[in-house]
This record gives C-alpha cells, sequence and structure tokens, in this order.
C-alpha cells in the first residue's frame, strides 16, 4: 500500500499569523513522509479558509501558486470549525486515498503522523491522535474536559478519551462519513460511529505556535452542546425521570402539608412542591424544545457550507460546494 496519496487537511480561520509558519511545518512533513515512501509525490497540503476576516484566503492563494504541495478552498462565509473541517475532508474526497486533519496552531504534533501512516498500512481505516496527558492545562480547563468527556460516555455515546480532530481517514472512511447528513456537526462523535478497523496513537500536545486561538468560550460551549444533543436522547429522558421523582416528591410534600397542623409550614411544603414541579416541567421543556428545533433545522436540509473559491484545485461539481451528499 506504499505510494497512497495523502492530503492534509488543515482548517484556517484568521490565520494570518500562524500560516507562515505552519506551513512551512506541514510542506516539510509532507516531503519527509514523501521521501520515506509512506505516501505519494501527488499528496498534498489542503487549506480550508473558514470565511476569514483578515488575509488568510490571500495568503492561501499565494502559496498555491509558488508551490504545488499546497492546495486551497475558501468558504464562502465562517461556518465554524466543524462545518469547515468537513468542507476539506469532502473535498479530498475522491482525490485522496487518505487524509489527515489537524489545526492550524500547531499545538498537535505533526510527528505522530509517521506513526498514523504506519497504522494506516497496516490495515487501519481510522487512526485517533489522542493526547497522552493534559498535564499542561489549567486544573479548571481538566476538570471541565475530563467531566465532558466522561459525561458523554455515561450517555452512550462512544467518543476517544482525549481526542479532537487530529485524525487518519481512509477513503472508505470517506466514503462512509459523506452519507451522515447532520447539520449540527460533531465529527470527534461521528466518526467513531462509521466502524472499521481503528488505532490510536498517543502524542504530546504543545502551546499554539504563533497568534492566539479563534475557539472562544461560546464556540466551545456550542461544540459541547452539539455533542449531547446530536448523539444521545439520554438528557430527555433523564429529565423524564427526573420529572417523574419530582412528582412524586411534590406529592408527599403536599400530604404532609395536609396532615400537619402548623399553617405557614402547610403553605411552604405547598409552595416548595408548587415551584419544584414547575421548574422541572420548564426544564424538561427547554430540553424537548431543543431537540424539536434540531429536528426542524435538520429538515430544512440546508447546505452545511458553500464554498466560494479554489486554489490549486480544479472544482468538482455543484454538489461539493454546497456540501450536499448522497445522504441528503
Amino acid at each position: 500500500m506504499a505510494g497512497k496519496t495523502l492530503y492534509i487537511v488543515v482548517p484556517c480561520y484568521n490565520e494570518e499569523e500562524a500560516l507562515p509558519r505552519t506551513s512551512e511545518v506541514m510542506a516539510n512533513k509532507l516531503r519527509e513522509l514523501v521521501r520515506g515512501g509512506k505516501v505519494s509525490e501527488d499528496s498534498r497540503v489542503l487549506l480550508v479558509d473558514d470565511g476569514s476576516r483578515d488575509s488568510t484566503w490571500t495568503m492561501i492563494k499565494s502559496m498555491c501558486e509558488r508551490s504545488p504541495v499546497f492546495s486551497g478552498i475558501a468558504l464562502s462565509r465562517n461556518r465554524g470549525h466543524q462545518a469547515a473541517l468537513l468542507a476539506g475532508l469532502m473535498t479530498a474526497r475522491g482525490r485522496a486515498d487518505v487524509t489527515i486533519s489537524l489545526d492550524a496552531d500547531l499545538q498537535d504534533d505533526v510527528g505522530a503522523m509517521d506513526a498514523m501512516m504506519d497504522a494506516f498500512l497496516d490495515g487501519c481505516d481510522i487512526v485517533y491522535g489522542a493526547r497522552s496527558s493534559r498535564d499542561s492545562d489549567n486544573f479548571l480547563k481538566r476538570a471541565t474536559a475530563t467531566g465532558y468527556y466522561r459525561l458523554l460516555r455515561a450517555l452512550g455515546c462512544d467518543i476517544v478519551f482525549n481526542h479532537a480532530d487530529y485524525r487518519l481517514m481512509s477513503a472508505r472512511a470517506l466514503d462512509a462519513l459523506s452519507q451522515y447528513g447532520e447539520s449540527d456537526l460533531f465529527l470527534r462523535g461521528i466518526v467513531p460511529m462509521i466502524g472499521f478497523k481503528t488505532a490510536t496513537v498517543e502524542y504530546e500536545r504543545a502551546e499554539r505556535a504563533e497568534g492566539e486561538s479563534k475557539y472562544t468560550l461560546r464556540k466551545m460551549l456550542k461544540l459541547a452542546s452539539d455533542g449531547v444533543l446530536s448523539l444521545s436522547l439520554a438528557p430527555a429522558r433523564l429529565i423524564l425521570g427526573a420529572g417523574l421523582v419530582m412528582l412524586l416528591f411534590a406529592l408527599g410534600l403536599l400530604a404532609a402539608a395536609l396532615a400537619g397542623r402548623d399553617d405557614a409550614r402547610q403553605w411552604r411544603l405547598i409552595a416548595a412542591s408548587v415551584w419544584g414541579a414547575g421548574g422541572i416541567v420548564t426544564l424538561a421543556l427547554g430540553v424537548v424544545g431543543e431537540y424539536a428545533g434540531r429536528a426542524y433545522l435538520e429538515s430544512k436540509r440546508r447546505p452545511r457550507y458553500n464554498i466560494s473559491d479554489f486554489a490549486g484545485l480544479s472544482a468538482p461539481d455543484l454538489r461539493a460546494r454546497s456540501g450536499a451528499d448522497d445522504a441528503r
């Protein structure tokens, strides 16, 4: 299987500060893999501009003009990290035998690509890059990340601990991924659903090389909620169970209040039961409403992204431009 075509897919959003260093590191790594006979000379670094407001796309086009190692696509507007990543993977689909995706901040160790390719050549279709430890994180970040992974596991989601979006996917894994039509993307939860033979490669995560992280708290919370609500019905079922418990508790409080002789105490118990029941009902309606709203948006079958420009690539048909796939 030596000499397979590899596309390294790198989502970029306002990365003009990081791109010079990132492009150099990615290009050198790709050339190293070519010299080692693990990938073919047709391999590319595919840079995906996620509607950046700075000069990121101009820089990508310039890189593509100077070197055939680079290719690029630009989304028509900012669609978020997961949509940009999917756009890159679906653009590489049909062109590459294997893809490796990672962020532009160089926090993911590119040296782990050698072990990933070795696992691919041994027959794995999906190889996850996972952090070997979180010692570099502060206590709050480490605690929330670990708690979130455990929550997803408890809700029945198949997810790889300490894995973000640094992963290798074979051509047939990409074909399988294209059949998943969710609008609310959470790829680190969807990819394990594909199956096939997998492996995990651990690496030490470094500090960001240049610039500042574009992943704000709001975006992280949105991704976290997508992970829970798009992969599991457990929250709604937990609310149902909690509602039943609260109802029984409220009935017990009501019975105690009616049996007592202290009028003030009775009214306090009644009020507590009413407010408790009202709170759980409101919370339940909120969860159900969230699921209903997501189902409504999914029913519209809107494209997950639109590609406005290509660099170093021939433009495919309209379906690839709009993020549509066979599942839609």
